[in-house]
């Protein structure tokens, strides 16, 4: 492994060098980190102290709001504060860091997101045996292969990053590190590096969606058998998860499944996975479920009540 011996840190463009553009950026991640973290911890608050959602499908909610947490923790804070700077830099330790915790918590979505469809299609397709299917070990040890996951393919995008000689110039034409603008960095011929990167992050997005739209289209279609009632509850969990899939996954197939290009819109559609998406999957989740609504209802009525 060849590492980085002539470059100390990157400049990062990020979004825009125009200072009024730069003001409306601080602006809106501001506001949507902010939302990001008010949802989804209070997602996790709201599961971990309520009794009335203890089934596998609120587990792995949580480990979605705890990933979404994370995930737009690793980017976020550090846009913002770069924003309000004339010159945003990151040192390479720092940028193999975040392209680290990007991927880690990037990854652990999506095995989390399988998870979730795995859950749909037991309760939906083996209503009998749910609970014996998806007991709390089984979860367990679904969420433990989830973490291994995501730690491998973290792993991997770190090698790929330490491989790459950098030797200048060392400008980044992005507002997060990520391997897709360090290979253009990169001293040296990238594109056996590019192809383990689609095969590493493309594979996985686009297999894992694949199995998520066939999964959920195995599930409506079993739908048919079930109560007008049952529908209408199975649908609107199912329709909430494949929006979740849809905002997630088409930007991320977009960036990863081919060649080391790069093309102006790129940091435009990463805004939209690495932000929008963590922002909306709270709001998609309570919105539709009225079991979470009531759950954060009375933890809300408890805290004042506390207070008072």
């Amino acid at each position: 492994m060849q590492l980085n011996i002539n470059v100390t840190n990157f400049l990062l463009f990020g979004l825009t060098q125009d200072p009024k553009q730069k003001n409306i950026v601080f602006a809106i991640f501001l506001f949507l980190y902010m939302a990001t973290l008010l949802g989804n911890l209070l997602i996790i608050a709201t599961i971990k102290t309520s009794q009335a959602l203890g089934s596998p499908m609120y587990f792995f909610l949580f480990y979605l709001s705890l990933s979404d947490t994370c995930f737009s923790t690793a980017i976020a804070p550090r846009t913002i504060v770069d924003s309000l700077m004339n010159e945003a830099t990151i040192s390479f330790s720092e940028c193999i860091i975040q392209v680290s915790a990007v991927h880690l918590f990037g990854g652990l979505e999506i095995f989390i997101l399988i998870l979730m469809a795995v859950d749909r299609y037991v309760a939906i397709c083996k209503p009998l045996h749910y609970m014996s299917i998806m007991n709390r070990r089984v979860c367990g040890m679904l969420v433990a292969i989830a973490w291994m996951g995501s730690c491998v393919h973290s792993l991997v995008q770190i090698f790929l990053a330490l491989s790459l000689p950098f030797c200048g110039p060392n400008e980044i034409d992005h507002y997060f590190c990520d391997l897709q603008p360090l290979l253009k960095l990169a001293c040296a011929d990238t594109y056996v590096i590019n192809l383990l990167l689609v095969a590493n992050s493309g594979t996985l997005c686009t297999v894992s969606f694949l199995m998520l739209m066939i999964s959920y289209v195995i599930i409506l279609y079993s739908l048919r058998n079930h109560s007008a009632e049952g529908r209408k509850k199975a649908l609107f969990t199912c329709v909430s998860h494949i929006i979740v899939v849809v905002l997630f996954f088409v930007p991320c197939i977009f960036i990863y499944t081919r060649p080391a290009t790069t093309f102006p819109m790129d940091k435009m559609i990463s805004v939209f996975y690495t932000v929008c998406t963590p922002f909306l999957n709270p709001l998609i989740y309570t919105l539709r479920n009225a079991e979470v609504k009531n759950a954060m209802k009375k933890l809300w009525s408890k805290k004042i009540s506390g207070d008072l």
